[in-house]
């Protein structure tokens, strides 16, 4: 077996598991909630504005998730989903903790480690890249890929409205 066979199992893996996840949030498929219940579950998290972040997040996903598995404008793909999975984390996962069985971080942090080491590493032989003679400015798309992902990340953390804390009933 080869290094190129084993990072193309692991672009499928990653990739067609976050493309799914991604088409849970924009067709609705495979359980999930669509555009439009997904448009919801940004706004109860406070992120404004609620649509458009959506669209993001969710493109993120299932653009970020086909790139990354057929090895394509690498590491393109990859950034997409690290910045997705760094917002999950910040706004829904950390809070649980660790393990996923309690609602943590667990899956995102592979996800994050996953893609990372892919983006560092390049798609492999077996890959669109490769196939059609595509290859990035290296370091400088990664360098600058990563300073928009952490950038992009800090604007939707920061769109966030404060916590409204509930307020005692007085008798």
């Amino acid at each position: 077996m080869s290094i190129a066979f084993g990072l193309l199992v692991l672009r499928l893996v990653v990739g067609l598991t976050v493309a799914a996840h991604g088409a849970q949030k924009l067709f609705g498929v495979w359980g999930g909630s669509g555009m439009n219940g997904w448009a919801q579950v940004v706004q109860r998290l406070r992120m404004r504005p609620a649509r458009p972040l959506a669209w993001i997040a969710a493109l993120s996903e299932f653009g970020g998730g086909l790139l990354l598995a057929l090895g394509l404008l690498s590491p393109l793909g990859s950034l997409a989903i690290i910045g997705a999975m760094l917002v999950a984390i910040a706004t829904v996962h950390l809070s649980k903790g660790f393990w996923v069985r309690k609602g943590g971080f667990e899956f995102n942090l592979t996800l994050i480690g996953a893609t990372a080491a892919l983006a560092i590493t390049g798609p492999g032989a077996y890959s669109l890249d490769s196939a059609l003679r595509i290859h990035l400015p290296e370091p400088v798309t990664l360098l600058v890929g990563t300073i928009l992902v952490i950038a992009g990340v800090a604007v939707t953390l920061a769109s966030r409205t404060p916590q409204v804390e509930a307020k005692p009933q007085t008798t």
